[in-house]
């Protein structure tokens, strides 16, 4: 079958509006869920980064698991060569030096066939070499810009399959609540958490949220771990990037209870489930026109995870979102 040349050209087009929409829709898709961590799976939970926390009452789903993490599974998994796909990586053809190979035959293969020539007539001079790359490039643009999208999304749980197992007699927690809003766990966390540490919790909701909404760095360098300051960072400057600022206000916990609290060496580590409500509005940063969110308070369930060195102040050290 042999197309015109009209043909192409709106095969063509359809591929550059493919490229162009799938961005809009990842950052309409964000505003959203804007808020401080909002849509993404990020930090550390030391040894147990890759363990499901256990479901609560607050959050009785199954968590998301971190999408962004300096932690590393593992010398296999988390090797640089496991992870950039090496020369004979088998998990896809377009990870490698010979899945890229095979991908870019393949490519011309079916670009031969779709305009009309032989099997590899998309190989034949420097001219046809040349548009060859460039839709293969938009082509293999579109599938990463999408296969990026959806992970961070849909992320499946058997993610956690090779985690390690969650500490015996760590379940759901009771529903019972203290006076600032939390339940007081289990007494088999190998960690005693005290309604002092709940308070703690509740004030670093409330102040990180605050921090983000202001694009106070140096405030939510005092909050939570560099790891943590670091991605706060990028997502505020892709922000300005958009001309847009997102403001979170009215912040306040209503329900929340203990996943999960254990002690590695020197550093202490409590994984709670909040259930808040807040006004989480993105606004044009030059205008000050509301460009997405809504101006009456939603409800939000997160996981988030705390750490604290021996004698100081809990800190933020990952927030993960729920099902």
């Amino acid at each position: 079958m042999n197309f015109t040349q009209h043909t192409r050209g709106i095969v063509r087009a359809i591929a550059v509006a493919i490229a162009l929409a799938l961005p809009l829709t990842a950052i309409s898709i964000s505003a959203a869920d804007a808020r401080a961590g909002g849509g993404f799976g990020s930090g550390s939970r030391g040894s147990r980064s890759f363990a499901a926390p256990p479901s609560t009452n607050t959050s009785p789903g199954m968590t998301q698991p971190l999408n962004r993490t300096y932690s590393q599974p593992g010398t296999t998994m988390g090797s640089p060569a496991a992870n950039s796909g090496g020369l004979f990586n088998r998990g896809g053809m377009g990870r490698g030096l010979l899945g890229g190979l095979a991908a870019g035959f393949l490519g011309a293969g079916l670009f031969g066939l779709l305009f009309g020539g032989g099997l590899f007539s998309g190989l034949g001079g420097l001219s046809s070499i040349l548009g060859l790359l460039l839709q293969i490039g938009l082509i293999v643009l579109v599938v990463r810009l999408a296969m990026s999208w959806w992970q961070r999304r849909q992320t499946p749980a058997a993610a956690y399959a090779g985690g390690p197992t969650p500490a015996p007699g760590v379940g759901p927690q009771p529903n019972y609540r203290s006076g600032m809003g939390f339940g007081l766990g289990s007494a088999s966390a190998p960690l005693e958490i005290a309604p002092a540490d709940y308070e703690a919790f509740e004030r670093l909701l409330g102040e990180v949220q605050a921090a983000w909404s202001n694009e106070d760095v140096a405030k939510l360098h005092t909050l939570a771990t560099p790891e943590m300051v670091s991605y706060f960072s990028k997502d505020l400057e892709e922000n300005k990037a958009r001309n847009v600022v997102n403001k979170v206000t009215n912040v306040k916990l209503l329900q929340g209870d203990l996943a999960e609290a254990w002690r590695e060496g020197e550093s202490d580590y409590a994984t709670v489930a909040m259930r808040f409500s807040l006004v989480d509005q993105m606004l044009d940063r030059t205008t000050g026109r509301p460009v997405g969110g809504s101006e009456q308070p939603q409800e939000a369930t997160e996981v988030w995870t705390f750490v604290r060195r021996r004698g100081s102040d809990w800190e933020l050290s990952a927030i993960q979102q729920t099902n």
